[in-house]
């Protein structure tokens, strides 16, 4: 993974993103040496809202359980039970 200052980073910004997009490089834009952001391939941005689904999931599947439920409600009794169309 590679390096770059947020001044290079923006005077090379279409680099960065060929980079990225093409070479599927991450690049760690940085700030007085720390970590600022990073720029990745989009399909690894994909893989990680992916991952972040599944835990979501699993923390509402715990919380179900936690309430007693098994089961949750389908999304169409909910709206009915709310007014919604």
């Amino acid at each position: 993974m590679d390096k770059m200052t947020t001044v290079k980073a923006r005077n090379n910004f279409s680099e960065v993103v060929n980079r990225v997009a093409y070479g599927k490089e991450r690049i760690v834009v940085t700030r007085r040496g720390k970590g600022l952001a990073a720029v990745v391939p989009i399909e690894d941005l994909a893989d990680l809202e992916k991952i972040e689904n599944r835990l979501d999931a699993e923390k509402v599947r715990a919380a179900w359980k936690k309430q007693g439920r098994k089961k949750p409600k389908a999304w169409e009794k909910v709206k009915k039970e709310l007014g919604l169309k």
